[in-house]
């Protein structure tokens, strides 16, 4: 790991351990429910899965799923949720900047909150992965927290650039639609945030 990525697995272990940890609901956001009724059961891809709400709904609906998550916490608890569930699907302890060892086709992939704590060459190796995984046509749902200061120099902790994230994805994905909003978390002053969907390109 990198410096900002130890410093991401520590406040997050110490999230996890200390039962702090705001995005735990037991369904995904509406706009990941909202999506999925329209698409068929395929193969998808949860990066970032948390304790695997996104991962587990879609494998009730008949999703192949794979989660993917780098704290330990998350994926036991994701797994130990699925079981409880009687859903199946698999779970990884890997980084989502470390997925040589998955192979496609996704015709879907989610990211809620996971890819905006990237710096920027671990935005490029999400790509890349990304790229490789997902088939021509497959869709790609991206939540960002949106980074406020327009002259700071990169993403990371603080969010990420809407404009980092429309151009690192444009040679491979096309920007479907993006919805900007504010996410409004208990505890914490207001963010800005977007939705984007994206579809690769063949």
């Amino acid at each position: 790991m990198n410096k900002r990525t130890e410093e991401l697995y520590q406040r997050l272990s110490e999230r996890y351990s200390s039962g702090d940890v705001p995005w735990d609901d037991p369904l995904p956001p509406p706009e990941v429910i909202e999506h999925v009724v329209t698409l068929p059961a395929g193969r998808a891809l949860d990066l970032g899965c948390g304790y695997g709400r996104a991962t587990i709904y879609l494998a009730s609906l008949g999703w192949d799923v794979d989660g993917v998550d780098f704290i330990p916490a998350a994926i036991t608890g994701a797994a130990l949720r699925a079981r409880d569930a009687g859903i199946y699907a698999r779970f990884h302890l890997c980084q989502v900047t470390d997925l040589d060892f998955m192979a496609g086709a996704y015709d879907l992939a989610i990211d809620v909150g996971c890819c905006h704590n990237l710096g920027n060459e671990d935005l490029q190796k999400y790509h890349d992965h990304l790229r490789r995984l997902i088939r021509p046509n497959g869709e790609f749902l991206l939540f960002a927290r949106l980074k406020e200061d327009s002259a700071a120099p990169d993403n990371g902790p603080g969010g990420i650039h809407q404009a980092v994230v429309e151009s690192v994805f444009s040679e491979d994905f096309r920007l479907d639609r993006a919805e900007l909003g504010l996410t409004d978390v208990p505890g914490q002053p207001t963010w800005r945030s977007a939705w984007f969907w994206f579809r690769r390109l063949s």
